[in-house]
């Protein structure tokens, strides 16, 4: 029986997707359940599956644009026992090499070798040359002492080097890499755009034609989260099963300080201005097909080791190009962070139709002033690119400072933004 495989909905706006790449090759024999494709759409990489165990035959080659709905392979079931062919592999050099000697015959193969003369080139010592200034370990006057030999010896046995010796150094010399010359080069490499590259380019087109996008820029000091990590890391391990990490500082952090300013987590719908009360943070993660925001749903009712993890698990499905549209659309507000590439400072563009994008950048020791001391300490550079339209000036470096408040004094996040004393005096 023949059995079609049709191309899924990847989501409701969706008319066309792009065959990204075939993991198996025409003909293979697949299992049923078993991945057989990567199909790419303008939001996201999903994959296609076998539905039943047989003989796969391609009907699109990869690049192939095809209708949801349309027929990507069909698959054999009647073949479905036989066993996949065993790909055929050149022999290696080596191989070839033996098989040939193999063939020879053994009077042949027995055959002695004259031996080849070995030339020597022979420096001579200059009569009379004062050996009292070479210096040598103890270890190197153990070793001649037990082979009888003297300094005058060593040096004259130096100074002889045969033809292999001179050979062996003078191809060294040519194929060291300063010496080589790089030929003039007029070649170019040229490659299609994916439907998911496409749609990012449009996005990051109008994000700058339509929105009144402006950056504001703070800085932070790291220690006490670098503390926490370094002070905890085992024990958290040992009951989460997993590393603690500065992201889940931030998201939450990010969480705390939308609650203080509600207005970076609004939105424009035609003249209206929509603020969910809800904060699902989305986490941009690069991946080889480009960058994607898998979203940390309802961040302000999750702990820090309940957000650590659901960021783990949405980064590994977007490397490993498994996520769903379901888990990359309704974000509120967007983190990213060029730090993990060595990015010191950035201008991060909206995600729309979001309104503010904080960034992220590295970490860098610099000396600071302290209670009137210098010091050095662990400091990042944020910067919160945000909709003008939607956000006033007051509330971007409002959040920002806010934010740094949190990650400077991490108990805070406990506390709805007080401090422990505080709280105790009821202020």
């Amino acid at each position: 029986m023949i059995i079609e495989i049709k191309v899924p909905s990847p989501g409701e706006s969706i008319t066309e997707v792009e065959i990204g790449r075939w993991l198996v090759s025409d003909g293979d024999i697949v299992e049923k359940d078993q991945e057989i494709a990567e199909v790419e759409s303008d939001k996201a990489t999903l994959a296609l599956v076998a539905t039943e165990a047989g003989a796969v035959s391609f009907k699109a080659e990869e690049g192939d644009s095809i209708k949801v709905g349309g027929v990507a392979c069909t698959i054999d079931t009647d073949k479905a026992g036989e066993a996949p062919a065993a790909p055929k592999e050149e022999p290696k050099a080596e191989e070839k090499k033996e098989a040939t000697e193999e063939k020879k015959p053994e009077a042949e193969s027995k055959k002695p070798e004259p031996p080849k003369a070995e030339k020597k080139i022979e420096t001579t010592k200059p009569p009379g040359e004062d050996v009292s200034h070479v210096k040598t370990t103890p270890a190197a006057k153990a070793v001649m002492e037990a082979e009888g030999l003297s300094v005058e010896e060593v040096l004259e046995g130096l100074r002889r080097l045969s033809r292999k010796d001179v050979e062996t150094a003078a191809g060294a010399l040519r194929n060291h890499p300063s010496l080589q010359k790089l030929e003039a080069s007029r070649e170019e490499d040229r490659q299609t755009m994916t439907s998911l590259r496409k749609k990012l380019s449009q996005r990051l087109v109008s994000v700058k034609n339509e929105t009144a996008m402006l950056t504001t820029f703070n800085e932070l000091d790291m220690s006490r989260v670098m503390q926490l990590r370094k002070t905890y890391q085992e024990k958290f391990v040992e009951k989460h099963g997993f590393k603690l990490g500065f992201m889940s500082f931030f998201t939450k952090a990010v969480s705390e300080a939308l609650k203080l300013h509600t207005g970076i987590n609004s939105m424009i719908e035609g003249d209206e201005i929509v603020t969910p009360r809800y904060h699902d943070v989305g986490i941009a993660v690069m991946t080889p097909k480009g960058l994607m925001v898998p979203i940390v749903r309802n961040v302000e009712a999750k702990s820090i080791p309940e957000i650590e993890l659901e960021i783990k698990e949405l980064a590994a499905k977007a490397r490993n190009r498994r996520l769903t549209i379901e888990e990359m659309t309704g974000g509120t507000f967007t983190i990213t962070n060029g730090g993990v590439f060595g990015s010191l400072m950035s201008t991060p563009i909206i995600n729309p139709p979001q309104s503010g994008i904080l960034g992220m950048h590295s970490i860098k020791e610099r000396p600071i002033a302290v209670n009137g001391k210098v010091e050095i300490r662990p400091m990042m550079y944020t910067a919160l690119s945000y909709d003008h339209r939607v956000i006033d000036g007051k509330d971007s470096v409002g959040f920002l400072v806010d934010l740094k408040e949190f990650i400077e004094n991490p108990e805070k996040l406990l506390f709805g933004g007080s401090s422990p004393d505080e709280l105790l005096l009821d202020l």
